[in-house]
Order: C-alpha cells, then sequence, then structure tokens
C-alpha cells in the first residue's frame, strides 16, 4: 500500500509539472504571436520579447594589439513570465586576456525587465515598441568587473517591411557609484535584417557609444558589426505546437572612429530556444 501511495504521489507530481510547463509555454507562444518575428541581433538590445538560453564568444583586439576572450558575454537565460513582459538573469561571463598584467576571472552578474509597450506581427503591421532595465550587481573577480552596481534603462523599437526590417535603442548606463571614475554613457544602436529563405538572417549593424565622465569623458566610438544569425531549427519542426529550437550566428565588430577602446570583436552566439 505504502509503495502504491508513493507511485500515485509522484504520478501526480509530474503531472502537475506538465500542466505547469505546458501553460507556461502556450503563454510564451500567445504572448509571441502578437509581435514580429525578427531573428535576434548579434550585439545589440532588440525590443522582441524572447525565451531562450544564450551563450555568446567574443574575441577583442585592442589598439596594443593584445586580444580578450569573453566566454558568456554577459548573457543568459531569458523567460517569458506574460504580461507582455520579459525577465533575464545573466551569469557571469569569464574573461581570459592575453597579457601577464592581466588576471583572468569572473565579470559581474546582471539582470533585465523588459516591457513591451506596443507591438504588431507581419499580418497587422510588422512594428514593435517596448521599454528595458538592465541592472548590474559587481561580482567580478579582480577588475574584471565594476567597482560599482549600474542601472541602464533603455528604449527599444522596430518596424518591418516585408523581409526586412530595421530595429534601434538608446539608453544610458548610470553606475550607483563612484561615477567621477566610472563615469557614464549613452549607447545608440541599429540593426537591418533581411531574411533569406527560411533561416539566414544577414544583417548590419552600428553599435555607437558617448562617454561622459570617466577616463574617456567628452569621447565618442562606432562600430560597423556585419553578420548573420541562422534562426531557428526547430528539434520537432512537424509539431506546430513544439518550441525547442537552436540558432546560431557570427559577426565582426568594426571600429569606424577616431577613438575606440578596441580594434575590432569577433562574435559567436549559440542559442536554444524553448
Amino acid at each position: 500500500m505504502l509503495v502504491i501511495a508513493l507511485l500515485a504521489g509522484a504520478t501526480a507530481s509530474l503531472h502537475a509539472q506538465d500542466g505547469f510547463f505546458a501553460k507556461w509555454e502556450a503563454r510564451a507562444s500567445q504572448t509571441q504571436s502578437n509581435q514580429p518575428s525578427w531573428s535576434v541581433p548579434l550585439v545589440a538590445p532588440y525590443p522582441m520579447l524572447i525565451q531562450v538560453f544564450r551563450a555568446d564568444f567574443t574575441r577583442q583586439v585592442t589598439p596594443a594589439l593584445t586580444d580578450t576572450w569573453n566566454y558568456g558575454a554577459s548573457r543568459g537565460l531569458n523567460l517569458i513570465p506574460g504580461f507582455n513582459s520579459e525577465f533575464d538573469a545573466y551569469y557571469p561571463p569569464y574573461i581570459q586576456h592575453n597579457v601577464k598584467t592581466a588576471k583572468d576571472g569572473f565579470g559581474d552578474v546582471g539582470f533585465l525587465y523588459k516591457y513591451r509597450i506596443l507591438s504588431a506581427n507581419e499580418k497587422s503591421g510588422n512594428y514593435m515598441l517596448s521599454v528595458q532595465l538592465v541592472s548590474t550587481i559587481p561580482t567580478g573577480s579582480h577588475t574584471n568587473g565594476s567597482t560599482d552596481a549600474s542601472v541602464s534603462p533603455t528604449l527599444l523599437g522596430g518596424k518591418g517591411f516585408g523581409r526586412f526590417d530595421v530595429i534601434s535603442s538608446v539608453g544610458g548606463t548610470l553606475p550607483t557609484g563612484d561615477t567621477v571614475k566610472l563615469g557614464r554613457s549613452v549607447a545608440w544602436n541599429t540593426t537591418a535584417q533581411y531574411k533569406i529563405g527560411k533561416f539566414v538572417w544577414p544583417e548590419l549593424e552600428s553599435n555607437a557609444t558617448w562617454f561622459y565622465g570617466g577616463k574617456n569623458d567628452g569621447k565618442s566610438q562606432n562600430f560597423l558589426t556585419p553578420g548573420a544569425t541562422f534562426s531557428k531549427f526547430k528539434f520537432h519542426p512537424a509539431d506546430p505546437h513544439s518550441r525547442a529550437a537552436i540558432a546560431t550566428g557570427a559577426g565582426m565588430q568594426i571600429a569606424t572612429s577616431k577613438f575606440h577602446t578596441y580594434n575590432h570583436n569577433l562574435v559567436f552566439t549559440a542559442r536554444l530556444l524553448f
């Protein structure tokens, strides 16, 4: 009798979990059905609500020709709990330097909340507008993270024209302390994408930053980022309700301004959608 009771309890627990996850997936699918199905850019922020586990890998080359690998690139788990919202948790990236004077180690932890103000899918207008707030916590080892926490409010929007779309965002990074040393910055990113066939999204990004205070006070930098993403390859394409899929992409940030904190940055991305 005890074994039967335990089996019954375990079965009920599994059914409860199946019901919870099934409802979550259905809610996420309904939320995403009301927005364009554009691909997420390689570098720039984006107005879409997505549910994914993402890991990026970058290699920056500085003006002194030293290179730095960033494993993770401050990405992580993105969830759609409903209510036109997205919540992200960013694990600390691991940063590997190739100079003897710098120590390798982990960077800072981050979190994001995004609210989609308005949107319409490709059949109803093909546009989107969102706001988001990113916060970071200074958990980095050695000098691989910031000395203080920060908040970054951003406005994001986009408009599609058939297979072509333009996504843009503007926001600031505001340290919560030691602003004289760290300074503040404003970033403006614009991405142009075109969908080829079913899976290929070539893109060109412009990534601009203006610095106020800190060691780069009064300076600005800009990068052009050509690249492509490949999305999305479903695990079960015959099942219309299945969400599990993978996406990949690669590109290169190339400095186009006289001042730049690095010359170029090779970017790889791997994404598990669910």
